[in-house]
């Protein structure tokens, strides 16, 4: 297992202004380390190097035009490591030529000014929360408030000149797009109403500002049994006027809504006269422009295929994007990069084949970098150059000697429908066919999520790739399953209708790939386990508790046990709204999708893992089960991680984990003890 959760993961990956230089951060077992490459040789250079495994990430990194600093993030609230000293997370910066660095403040979210002296970033940590605050980049003062005001800041975005910042300014069930332009200036919120505003973008001659509308939080609550229905508007502001007007405004139709989970409208200007964004309105995310006088939309990109990012080129004449299709079969479950050319909508493949690539970078003569993968070879940092057939890997050597690629199989595409006759997509990880072996289910968390293929490009499903990958190793079929209310297979399928709370219908998907496995004659149809995180540790439990019948032994990481309070969350939102809403109903339908509802019927083994400081699903989710576990005689393991979080931020907490849950499948499933 310490083998194969060996590989050097790529964090970041972002370019200087001038396309000369690219930083990009690694993450090898728990050490993380900032690395600048620049042009023409691109000769990485190691710039910052962490304390190992010290649990504390590194984000939100920037390289200054000139690539003479770095600019990023250092820490969390968490405390995986058990430090006597509280972590923080603070705003760095570090000179590329001498790694001296320097901090700037405690905070988040930086931005470098366009002339490369001043950081802009979010404070953190104290009565200050919130707030925007600037440095100098050198840290040669210190850090104080830009502003005042009277919302919680985010998004901070500076003018192409320097003069101006652009926030968002949350006001709670409201927020508006505010700019900054000195202490001598009040500040200006463009065109402030009752809805939310979100994603500012200064158009490159920094007369506009275009940003995204949505919806307050208000009005008559939406059923959750429903489509969900998010109006949404493009707005573009002429700053220097303080005006603006719409320039478009989505169907009135569920497809047409805002991406509220998984996803993003990536407002970007091509040019000052065109502005891109993604749009889900034919069922799948694509690519539109539209002018900024307003006017009919064009769509660039089409077919039953996901548009997953979009960067413009510097003059925007073309755009690459992200995309789960290409050439080869199977590419639903595979990302490739792509170029359209805006003027005529002519679209070319950049890259092919059984990988996947993300996160293009654009630099100076045609070069870009970006992070590619396979089903072997982990994320690496690629640099392709024109007239060069064969894109050269910046990172190989950070790869060990024994990371055991030989050994890794090649996931197969797995179709097959639920009862309702909903397609499902599955990844299918088998070393031979020859007999009958135990097998074990797989599913993600998020809920928005897609596995691929190859390696992903998220550390905490890397994880769970290679775990996966692990258990072939040591005799089990793995069946990932890409369930409904996952992303990259259309509106519809992401969207789906009475998931979680509203019914579960996901777990339809989960139960009938076990029972597309029990079919197979290579699997042992009374030894199959089922393993998952976060919504992935809420289907493992919820089918241990259904189905001990099918799924013998499961693993819960950090999951989800009693939905009710995600009933009374969704109605919260509300406010006022909600007050005569009859809750009785609604946390019937919650309770009776959650597994302890059903945990009369629980008797397989389950190993439960969770750390205790988790942001994202509350630590009394376990609290709560682990007596109810005992009450009905459930066999349980349980392994608790003092001040870890949701997705470990230790890789020792990975090793220990992965470790103890294949030790726990080859005890319940291939020495047949939860068979008998």
């Amino acid at each position: 297992m310490g083998q194969v959760l060996s590989y050097p993961f790529p964090m970041t990956l972002v370019s200087s202004a001038d396309g000369e230089a690219i930083a990009y951060g690694i993450n090898l077992r728990g050490e993380r380390s900032l690395w600048v490459a620049r042009a023409p040789q691109y000769e990485p250079k190691e710039v910052v190097v962490m304390p190992a495994d010290d649990g504390q990430g590194i984000t939100s990194v920037h390289l200054v035009r000139d690539a003479s600093r770095l600019v990023y993030v250092y820490g969390n609230a968490e405390n995986p490591s058990l430090s006597p000293q509280q972590p923080r997370s603070q705003v760095w910066s570090v000179d590329v030529a001498t790694g001296q660095r320097r901090k700037l403040g405690d905070g988040y979210a930086p931005v470098v000014s366009p002339d490369g002296t001043r950081v802009a970033f979010v404070h953190a940590g104290d009565a200050h929360e919130g707030e925007v605050w600037s440095a100098p980049i050198d840290g040669s003062s210190p850090a104080k408030r830009l502003f005042y005001d009277g919302g919680k800041d985010s998004d901070l975005q500076w003018s192409p000149s320097g003069g101006a910042l652009a926030f968002v300014s949350s006001r709670g069930d409201h927020s508006f797009v505010g700019v900054y332009r000195g202490d001598d200036r009040p500040l200006e919120y463009l065109a402030p109403s009752v809805a939310n505003d979100l994603e500012p973008r200064w158009s490159p001659d920094g007369e506009n500002i275009v940003f995204a509308r949505t919806p307050g939080d208000g009005g008559a609550p939406q059923s959750p049994l429903q489509m969900p229905l998010v109006p949404w508007s493009i707005w573009v502001a002429r700053v220097s006027y303080a005006q603006a007007h719409a320039v478009w405004y989505s169907p009135d139709t569920s497809r047409g809504s805002f991406p509220t989970q998984g996803g993003d409208a990536d407002l970007t200007w091509l040019g000052n006269a065109r502005i891109a964004f993604l749009c889900e309105a034919d069922n799948w995310p694509h690519i539109y422009t539209v002018s900024v006088n307003g006017g009919a939309a064009t769509r660039l990109t089409a077919g039953a295929f996901a548009v997953i990012s979009i960067t413009p080129s510097d003059d925007g004449r073309s755009i690459l994007y992200v995309a789960n299709t290409g050439s080869a079969r199977d590419d639903i479950d595979r990302w490739h990069l792509f170029r359209a050319d805006v003027a005529s909508g002519r679209t070319t493949q950049l890259t092919s084949g059984y990988s996947s690539q993300w996160w293009p970078t654009p630099l100076a003569d045609g070069a870009m970098a970006y992070v590619t993968a396979t089903a072997q070879q982990p994320p690496l940092v690629a640099l392709m150059t024109t007239g060069v057939a064969t894109p050269r890997i910046l990172d190989a050597s950070l790869t060990p000697a024994d990371f055991p690629a030989d050994r890794l199989v090649t996931p197969s595409e797995v179709t097959y429908h639920a009862p309702d006759g909903t397609p499902v997509h599955a990844q299918l990880y088998a070393r031979g066919r020859n007999g009958r072996e135990p097998a074990i289910v797989f599913v993600h968390g998020g809920p928005m999520r897609q596995m691929l293929l190859t390696w992903d490009p998220m550390d905490y499903y890397d994880n769970s790739y290679a775990v996966d990958q692990y258990l072939v190793s040591r005799g089990f079929a793995v069946l990932s399953v890409n369930y409904r209310s996952g992303v990259d297979y259309g509106h519809d399928f992401h969207y789906a209708l009475h998931t979680g709370w509203t019914g579960a219908s996901e777990y339809q998907d989960v139960l009938a790939g076990a029972r597309w496995l029990q079919r197979q004659p290579f699997v042992d149809s009374r030894r199959i386990g089922i393993w998952g995180g976060s919504w992935g540790g809420y289907l493992t439990a919820l089918a241990l508790a259904r189905n001990s019948d099918v799924f013998k032994a499961g693993v819960d990481y950090s999951g989800v046990h009693d939905l009710m309070h995600d009933a009374l969350d969704y109605f919260r939102a509300y406010g006022e709204g909600a007050e005569n809403i009859d809750m009785k109903p609604w946390l019937r339908l919650a309770w009776n999708s959650s597994p302890v509802a059903a945990i009369a019927k629980w008797r397989s083994p389950v190993l439960l893992i969770q750390g205790d400081e988790d942001p994202d699903v509350a630590f009394h989710q376990l609290v709560d089960l682990v007596p109810r576990l005992r009450q009905h005689h459930v066999p349980y393991q349980l392994i608790v991680l003092p001040d870890e979080a949701h997705g470990f931020l230790r890789w020792s907490s990975w090793l220990r984990t992965d470790e103890a849950a294949a030790a726990f499948f080859a005890r319940y499933l291939q020495s047949g003890e939860a068979t008998r």
